[in-house]
């Protein structure tokens, strides 16, 4: 006695390109991820959460790299920043 009279084991053509359809996009997704993975190099926390360091210059640390970014930043002209300069330099052969 067949009890199904045909309906539920074949999905008919429609139901049939639904799955490979589905197949497909499950594949294509899974090798998406896959793939973004391996190419950004994991999981890893500091890839998710930059440090607040990141893009941020070290502060200067001697008096003449102070002169040279304020020079660089046009806070003081070509005069005053050699002569400041040559003054740094001067203090420092008497101190030596």
């Amino acid at each position: 006695m067949n009890w199904d009279n045909g309906w539920h084991n074949n999905p008919g053509p429609w139901g049939w390109m639904m799955m490979v359809l589905m197949m497909v996009v499950f594949w294509g997704a899974l090798a998406w991820v896959i793939v973004s993975v391996v190419r950004h190099g994991g999981f890893s926390r500091s890839a998710a959460a930059p440090s607040p360091t990141d893009g941020v210059p070290a502060p200067p640390t001697s008096l003449e790299d102070i002169l040279h970014e304020r020079f660089a930043r046009g806070e003081i002209d070509v005069d005053e920043y050699h002569q400041r300069v040559d003054a740094m330099r001067a203090k420092k052969l008497n101190n030596s």
